[in-house]
């Protein structure tokens, strides 16, 4: 049995545009073990990925002594690491532990001291998503190129929740009348996107709740108190507000039970996409956040994006960008419109 170590110790969303390269090694090797390397806060993801076998912790990893961090490699008996994320000293670990292949990328001066596999990878002016970028990495084990058509990667990107709903936050799910939606807002995105803004989002959930449908906002403890007046102000239009009240397999699991999510580029976004809810991604036309790089991956899954090609006001003031700002909230309300009511994804 090959196993592979993939490396992605960064945020949620980029964890789960990393799942088409477990998919992927899955399809090539059948029999084969992967293992994520990642932070505390995405070992839920990996747990709830059908392709992703085992979870090493980054974070524990780190509390260890040099010697005993690469013992921990070696324990792992890993045959190949993805360097998908690079980091400087996880690369000098894993060329100390000895594992056989280390895939990394030519534009980090590090990975050529400490990688043998050296992947020609410039993500920056790149036309493909993250996800295609991302199984760039496997071309030094099968000796030719392999990047897939975007459908194809798509269907690589699955989570299913390993919990239930809880009882309370099921009884805030059920559908009273045909045609209602539950539909998850989640306005803010801890840096990681621009941000569509209060307003927007206030304005949406009042129309929604207009239109007969459920709402209802998410988000961290922390989060939860930077939108206490918000959520004070629209607390009519909301079925219930559940920041920081839901670790993240319980959000996970919260998300598959509801009909779709309205955020930003966040990983709420692309979870909500891989466990097959709809998912309407807010985007500004800006590279490289804009869609083509980083839209949610699912069949449900789309977004909005500004018609101006690449905007460049926006970098200098990205809290203030216009270009996400002129989404209207009406445009929203009408893909959602669209919608119809989905099963409650598989436990």
């Amino acid at each position: 049995m090959t196993t592979f170590l993939l490396s992605r110790t960064d945020a949620i969303g980029d964890v789960v545009l990393t799942l088409p390269v477990a998919g992927r090694l899955k399809q090539l090797f059948p029999d084969c073990r992967v293992v994520l390397l990642g932070r505390t806060y995405t070992q839920a993801v990996a747990e709830a990925c059908p392709w992703i076998d085992g979870f090493l912790n980054f974070d524990e990893v780190l509390k260890l002594s040099t010697p005993e961090q690469v013992v921990t490699l070696q324990a792992q008996q890993a045959d190949v690491l993805l360097h998908v994320f690079p980091n400087k000293h996880l690369a000098r670990l894993a060329r100390q532990a000895r594992i056989p292949v280390r895939v990394g990328t030519r534009n980090r001066w590090f990975h050529w001291l400490t990688c043998n596999r050296l992947v020609a990878l410039s993500r920056k002016n790149s036309l493909l998503h993250e996800a295609q970028l991302n199984l760039q990495l496997l071309e030094p084990l099968l000796q030719t190129a392999a990047s897939l058509p975007l459908a194809e990667v798509a269907s690589l990107v699955r989570l299913v929740s390993t919990v239930a709903v809880k009882p309370a936050h099921q009884e805030l799910l059920t559908v009273r009348r045909p045609g209602q939606l539950n539909i998850i807002l989640h306005p803010r995105s801890r840096g990681s996107a621009r941000e569509w803004g209060l307003a927007h989002f206030g304005s949406l959930a009042r129309l929604l709740h207009q239109a007969g449908h459920r709402v209802f906002v998410t988000g961290t403890a922390a989060e939860g108190e930077e939108l206490r007046e918000w959520l004070a102000e629209h607390r009519s239009y909301l079925a219930a507000e559940l920041t920081g009240q839901l670790s993240l397999p319980e959000l996970l699991a919260f998300i598959g039970a509801s009909d779709g999510l309205v955020a930003g580029s966040t990983g709420p976004l692309h979870v909500a996409a891989a466990l097959g809810r709809y998912a309407l991604g807010l985007y500004p036309p800006i590279r490289p956040m804009h869609p083509g790089r980083w839209a949610p991956l699912g069949q449900h899954a789309e977004y909005l994006v500004f018609d101006r090609p690449d905007c460049q006001d926006c970098r200098t003031q990205p809290a203030a960008c216009s270009c996400i700002k002129a989404l209207e909230p009406v445009e929203a309300l009408a893909r959602i419109q669209q919608w119809q009511p989905l099963p409650s994804a598989a436990f």
